[in-house]
C-alpha cells in the first residue's frame, strides 16, 4: 500500500508496482542506464560545488572567505566545471565519482554545447531541478531533452 504522502509528491507513483522512473523514456527499472535517483544527483552537485569553491578560493587568495564576491567566483567556476564536461563527455567530476551521467533523450551521443549551457544555467537557478516529473527529470532536463542515468551498477 502506498503511503499517503506519495499521492501528491511529484515523481512518486501512487500505486505500488506502478511505472518506474524513466519507463516512458524506455529506460530500465534498475542498473546501468536506469534513471538516477535524486540522492546521487544532489551528491554529485555537492562534489562539483565544493570543487568550484576550492578553485575559486585559490584564485581569490588567502583571504578568500572575507571576499564579498567569493560567491560569484564560485558560481562562475562551477558553471565552467559543469557546462564544459557535460557538453563534451556527458558528466562532471561529481557525476563520474557517483556513477551517473547526462544522456540525451534523442539519438545524440552527447548533448552538445548549447544544451549544456542552458541546462547548467537552469540548474544555477535552483528551482528547475527541484520541480521533477514522473521520470525524475527536472525542468532543466525537460527543456534540454536530457535525462540523468546511472553509468554503473
Amino acid at each position: 500500500m502506498a503511503r499517503w504522502i506519495e499521492s501528491w509528491l511529484p515523481g512518486a507513483s501512487a500505486q505500488p508496482g506502478g511505472p518506474h522512473p524513466g519507463e516512458r523514456l524506455g529506460l530500465p527499472a534498475a542498473g546501468v542506464a536506469s534513471a538516477a535517483g535524486l540522492g546521487r544527483r544532489i551528491a554529485a552537485l555537492a562534489i562539483d560545488w565544493l570543487l568550484g569553491y576550492g578553485i575559486a578560493a585559490l584564485f581569490t587568495g588567502p583571504d578568500a572567505l572575507a571576499d564579498p564576491s567569493l560567491g560569484w567566483y564560485v558560481l562562475g567556476v562551477w558553471y565552467l566545471l559543469t557546462a564544459v564536461p557535460v557538453a563534451v563527455f556527458g558528466a562532471t567530476a561529481g557525476m563520474v565519482a557517483l556513477g551517473i551521467r547526462v544522456a540525451s533523450v534523442d539519438t545524440s551521443a552527447v548533448i552538445g554545447v548549447p544544451r549544456a549551457l542552458l541546462r547548467t544555467a537552469m540548474i544555477a537557478l535552483v528551482l528547475p531541478p527541484l520541480a521533477r516529473d514522473e521520470d525524475g527529470r527536472g525542468w532543466h532536463d525537460r527543456a534540454t531533452r536530457t535525462v540523468v542515468v546511472r553509468s554503473r551498477a
